[in-house]
């Protein structure tokens, strides 16, 4: 049967994040193993050919994250198995491989039609060094290609992200294909467009103070030696927890909005929003 969306108060934008929070709090660690294997994965776009596979990989390995809010809202312990769970699903495998083409698709589309013509590309050591992550290389960019970059990837991420977010739990949890979960996922974003509004500020106030937290600890970094390891270890967890609060905020919606299929799995038993992210 087809997932019937239903249409949310605007407040429910704030309980999503306290959902996510409390889910988070009950397994940390484990959802932070689970994160940081993802992001080394991601590390592996740099290798071609791999590096594709990787890239439309990215929304089955979504799901697992979703799977392991989904375990612990149960009760239990998540994983790393959960992580590749849908991809290693013959049944959804093939559907999660090609939504991550067409998301791939989108982020091409966006950089040809806001980056400059190629002759304004910086040039291949400058690149070469930016893909490295080298830092200094970024002040070395032209402010206008710079400003454009930025704007191409903002754009490109919000677009995927909505084309994404509810198109993966539809196509996991409810076993729905790709076109079919687009749609209604469409739809049911446009019903509920309040609580999203809510919800979309709600990360933001939270996003603007670890963005300067983590512009401080970056600073603090500086100096090198341990204490700079000590600091960047720190970071990047703080970067994880940020991502996985949003990764909650998407299952705590998308099983509010379409409820959750039987799939099999026991069904979750999530705590309650106010009492629980207060503790």
């Amino acid at each position: 049967m087809p997932a019937r969306p239903v249409i949310v108060p605007a407040s429910r934008g704030i309980a999503w994040i306290m959902q996510s929070w409390s889910l988070l709090r009950m397994q940390a660690g484990r959802l932070l193993i689970i994160a940081f294997l993802m992001q080394l994965l991601l590390g592996l776009t740099q290798v071609p050919l791999l590096g594709i596979l990787v890239i439309i990989s990215v929304p089955g390995l979504n799901a697992g994250i979703l799977e392991a809010f989904r375990v612990t809202g149960h009760g239990g312990q998540p994983a790393l198995s959960l992580l590749f769970m849908p991809l290693s699903s013959t049944r959804h495998r093939g559907r999660f491989f090609a939504l991550g083409a067409l998301v791939f698709a989108v982020g091409v589309l966006c950089i040809s039609i806001l980056l400059p013509a190629g002759e304004q590309m910086p040039d291949q050591e400058l690149m070469s060094r930016l893909q490295q992550g080298d830092v200094d290389a970024v002040a070395m960019l032209d402010p206008d290609y710079l400003g454009r970059m930025v704007m191409a990837f903002l754009v490109g991420v919000a677009i995927s992200g909505t084309i994404s977010y509810f198109t993966i739990p539809l196509v996991w949890f409810h076993d729905r294909k790709v076109l079919p979960a687009l749609l209604e996922g469409l739809k049911a974003m446009v019903a509920n467009w309040k609580a999203f509004l809510v919800l979309g500020f709600g990360l933001l106030s939270i996003s603007v103070p670890v963005a300067l937290l983590v512009g401080f600890l970056f600073s603090m970094a500086g100096g090198g030696g341990i204490v700079s390891i000590i600091v960047m270890g720190f970071v990047m967890a703080l970067l994880l927890l940020f991502q996985l609060m949003l990764f909650g905020t998407q299952y705590c919606s998308a099983r509010e909005i379409f409820g959750e299929a039987d799939t099999g799995r026991p069904e979750p038993d999530l705590p309650d929003d106010e009492g629980q992210f207060v503790a």
